[in-house]
């Protein structure tokens, strides 16, 4: 019952023309090499501009033509990025519009509406979205309460959409450093605080979850059987996994050269470090982390580098990665069956890589990437071993 997808927002496109053509370039290209003889699943990751164009019926009507011709199916969008995700400076601006905001509102409901009408018979769907907010633009609880009211819009919206369409759908905050909810604790007191403004309203735990980012919660050192554990224990839905991994280092004066290499211009990459002492320490950016003073003990601290790097490939030498965070996710998805049936491969930074990184194109990565997760999900019996080579 797993559906196993990587997300597309790897590659550029901003228009539904686009973000076909890339769908036709790449993805069925991988879809040749990793899955040539069944159905292929998709992460569709849809801007406005391209969710406004696809939702004109005649336009919807022909791609799940499309959709059909090359035995494709969507389960799930990514919903996170309102407006260009690739090629111009998004920074903070990737958590905005926020769900202060009806134009969130109104852009989730419609990327609801799309999936209801692409799912194949029997097939949940999933949409992503940013974790109520950047956590500097919350200023207060009165912007919490317009969150909380925005979302209770959008659950409407989406039982709305299930009885109409007998579909299930559900809505996934994703949990990121630097955002409302960064960590599994704040997403409980989150969903807790929601459940006291209207007792009993069981629409919460069907329609509103957690899209569980392996590599945002390992950036913030949570151990992902005691994460997954505690949203299990407060009745959370996990509506869909991201299996993607962060930069381990030290903050090494050496390390931190090399370092360099992976501060860029287009996104947030938040910093935070463990020592053997004391709380964390959190940067909103990599470039403010390699500017911070050098501790006497910097041996012994780690820095987690919010950097999604591609699952496949260590980086070797002086860095690591947080891929065993993900294998701990699979083992924990295997004790606990049904705990969530939605899977995406997501390293949407194969564009601004370091060199070392991109030695090969965008669909072998790809196919690397599917080699190396359907190689541990086979391990553990969640999946067939695979039969083609990366």
């Amino acid at each position: 019952g797993l559906h196993l997808a990587y997300c597309t927002n790897i590659h550029r496109g901003e228009t539904w023309p686009e973000v076909l053509e890339s769908l036709e370039r790449h993805c069925l290209a991988v879809r040749r090499r990793v899955s040539p003889d069944a159905p292929f699943a998709i992460g569709l990751r849809l801007g406005i501009r391209a969710a406004l164009h696809l939702a004109d019926p005649p336009v919807l009507a022909r791609f799940r033509k499309w959709l059909d011709r090359h035995s494709c199916y969507v389960f799930t969008i990514n919903g996170f990025p309102f407006g260009n995700f690739h090629g111009t400076r998004v920074k903070e601006e990737a958590y905005r519009p926020d769900w202060t905001t009806q134009e969130r509102v109104d852009y989730t409901n419609l990327l609801v509406d799309i999936l209801a009408e692409l799912l194949p018979e029997g097939v949940e769907g999933s949409v992503s979205t940013v974790p109520a907010a950047w956590k500097e633009d919350i200023r207060g609880d009165r912007d919490i309460a317009v969150v909380h009211r925005n979302l209770w819009k959008c659950i409407d919206h989406i039982e709305q959409a299930r009885r109409r369409s007998g579909r299930t759908l559900h809505l996934g905050l994703e949990p990121e450093p630097g955002c409302w909810l960064e960590t599994s604790e704040e997403t409980v007191r989150f969903f807790e605080r929601m459940r006291r403004e209207r007792p009993g309203d069981l629409r919460l735990e069907d329609h509103l979850g957690v899209n569980y980012d392996c590599c945002h919660l390992a950036v913030q050192f949570e151990n992902a059987h005691e994460a997954l554990g505690r949203l299990r224990q407060h009745h959370i839905r996990i509506s869909k996994i991201h299996l993607s991994a962060a930069l381990r280092s030290s903050p090494l004066p050496d390390h931190r050269r090399r370092l360099g290499a992976f501060a860029e211009d287009v996104w947030l990459h938040q910093v935070v470090e463990r020592g053997p002492t004391g709380p964390l320490v959190r940067w909103t950016d990599l470039p403010h982390a390699l500017a911070s003073p050098f501790p006497g003990d910097a041996g012994q601290r780690e820095w987690r580098v919010h950097f999604h790097i591609p699952l496949h490939a260590e980086p070797g030498g002086d860095f690591g990665s947080t891929a065993d965070h993900i294998t701990d996710t699979l083992d924990h998805l295997r004790e606990h069956p049904g705990l969530c049936t939605h899977l995406e491969m997501e390293t949407y930074t194969w564009e601004v890589l370091p060199a070392p990184f991109k030695q090969r194109n965008v669909v072998d990565q790809l196919v690397a990437e599917y080699h190396w997760t359907l190689q541990r999900m086979s391990e553990r019996g969640l999946a067939p071993a695979p039969d083609f080579t990366p």
